[in-house]
């Protein structure tokens, strides 16, 4: 289960920007998981839950936002939301398309709780 060492990741990050803002408290945290990103957002969610417990995050509500797999046809700029992996252009058949979303795997929020 890769998405531990992916949160354990994150929690550098989170502490560390916790300490640089003085904060008292990691009270949310809201990352963007795309479907090809090669990460179970449900496992990243219980990896959160077990690695928050005894930190300044331990009270934290994760978010977690699952843009949608979408293509863009080079050949004639069609940009489509696909619910399946298939890769080829539902406007005109191309394969030469470029993922514009769905690769994230992105720390996008962190809300903390500050004496300020």
């Amino acid at each position: 289960m890769h998405e531990l060492s992916l949160v354990a990741s994150m929690f550098e990050t989170l502490l560390d920007q916790a300490q640089a803002h003085n904060a008292k408290r990691i009270t949310g945290v809201k990352i963007q998981v795309g479907a090809l990103a090669g990460a179970v957002p449900e496992l990243l969610e219980t990896a959160f839950d077990s690695y928050k417990k005894g930190t300044i995050a331990e009270n934290a509500v994760l978010t977690i936002v699952k843009p949608p797999f979408t293509v863009r046809c080079r050949a004639c700029g069609n940009e489509t939301i696909r619910n399946d992996f298939v890769m080829a252009c539902s406007a005109c058949d191309s394969t030469d398309l470029e993922i514009v979303h769905g690769m994230e795997l992105i720390l996008e929020k962190i809300e903390l709780e500050t004496d300020d």
